[in-house]
């Protein structure tokens, strides 16, 4: 099977956060790099040899349409709720990883809690595949914004854990098939 990369050329300058460290790097317009991984909301480039995480409110950068966020009716339940967060959940990535966050066990809770007004506030653990992954900040403001972006969510709190730490066998069956484990 032979798979060929998309390659681009930025449109605007845009902010990308260098992997696996996490630092940001600003690209000015003209940049040319290549669409490694392109799930969930972001974009995995090689620029200059370099791997690099376009946020994907900026695909417009590359020429490139985030995905719309779910729907949410105005008199949600909180179960009907925790199950639209969890299916967002599953649009976050690892930069490095074709996998999403939910499928690799990454995520250990997800509490839905009604406020006032018929707002929810979340709460989530989480952890990553090895503790001292740059991308770590990174990944739970993703997880934050995309959660706290739903409508009739109010707050969200997402705290970074490593107890229990992060082994294979929290990866579900599909993401094992996927990575060929």
């Amino acid at each position: 099977m032979m798979r060929r990369r998309e390659t681009v050329v930025l449109e605007r300058p845009v902010r990308v956060e260098r992997i696996p460290d996490g630092m940001p790097m600003d690209l000015p317009v003209g940049t040319a790099g290549q669409i490694t991984q392109a799930l969930g909301s972001s974009f995995t480039l090689v620029v200059g040899g370099q791997l690099v995480r376009l946020k994907g409110a900026d695909g417009d950068a590359i020429g490139k349409e985030p995905p719309a966020p779910p729907q949410v009716p105005d008199n949600v339940r909180p179960e009907d709720l925790r199950d639209i967060v969890w299916q967002t959940l599953k649009t976050c990535y690892d930069p490095e990883i074709p996998v999403d966050i939910v499928e690799l066990g990454l995520v250990y809770v997800c509490d839905v809690l009604p406020v006032a007004g018929g707002e929810y506030r979340v709460s989530i653990k989480m952890t990553l595949t090895a503790p001292g992954c740059g991308m770590g900040e990174i990944l739970a403001a993703e997880v934050a914004d995309k959660v706290l972006a739903l409508p009739h969510v109010a707050e969200v709190n997402v705290d970074m854990v490593f107890d229990p730490p992060w082994d294979r066998s929290r990866m579900s069956e599909a993401a094992q098939l996927a990575l060929g484990l």
